[in-house]
């Protein structure tokens, strides 16, 4: 049985180092890539797990370091100091995951089936991933796991050409219902392929096999395998022969 490796992938972006996880299986001919956008915590250990069950799949996957290689939030509190100023400068936050992206292309460990690109992303990571769809032409996919959905660069038509498929708990407290609407009626008016799935009860954080806040951040295992499949029914539609 073929193995899942992660390699660290060290580089530098205006001379700040950022280190991502590159996530793929030994020996694999070439596989789709897929750029992975973690929740507010950055790399970890359950960014990893995720990482590995996904690319055991198939994929290659390239965690994105969004912090930079010295900031590791521990805890709620350095998470939402490292998040916030990203999320406050979106031109910022899609600079630094095309550069995950071009790392993922120009890495030369894990062998990429050409033209065949996607983003997924957890809660802020999901947020990340669709800002980076909306101006990315180079993917196929873009899927979001319960994360924000409003931006202040709304999608334009031409440029906004992957398939998008939002996962929201409809019971979410940490994105405002209002969100939801106009998502959907930017990706009308950008001509964009997009899906939106809310999962009744379910509230922010359901893959997060650690979130466990009743009634605001709570895994929810039947949810996360739904939403998972979807995701990947998705992408086996999108990167079709």
């Amino acid at each position: 049985m073929s193995k899942v490796t992660i390699e660290s992938l060290v580089y530098h972006v205006a001379g700040k180092a950022y280190e991502s996880r590159l996530v793929y299986t030994q020996g694999a001919s070439g596989q789709p890539g897929l750029l992975m956008a973690p929740n507010w915590m950055g790399i970890g250990e359950g960014a990893e797990r995720i990482a590995k069950e996904v690319a055991a799949q198939g994929y290659v996957v390239l965690i994105a370091d969004l912090y930079g290689q010295t900031l590791r939030p521990s805890n709620m509190d350095e998470a939402g100091a490292a998040m916030t100023p990203l999320k406050d400068d979106r031109v910022e936050l899609r600079k630094r995951m095309k550069e995950a992206l071009d790392q993922l292309l120009g890495q030369s460990r894990a062998v990429l089936e050409p033209g065949k690109l996607a983003t997924f992303g957890f809660c802020f990571g999901g947020c990340c991933a669709l800002e980076l769809a909306r101006m990315d032409e180079r993917l196929q996919a873009a899927v979001s796991f319960h994360g924000t959905l409003d931006t202040p660069l709304p999608a334009q038509e031409g440029k906004a050409k992957a398939s998008m498929l939002v996962l929201h708990g409809a019971a979410d407290p940490l994105v405002p219902k209002a969100q939801l609407p106009a998502f959907e009626a930017e990706m009308d008016a950008a001509k964009v392929d997009w899906q939106l799935v809310s999962y009744g009860g379910a509230v922010h954080s359901f893959t997060d096999t650690a979130a466990n806040i009743p009634g605001k951040m709570k895994y929810d295992a039947r949810t996360s395998k739904r939403a998972f499949r979807a995701m990947f029914n998705l992408l086996d539609e999108v990167f079709k022969v």
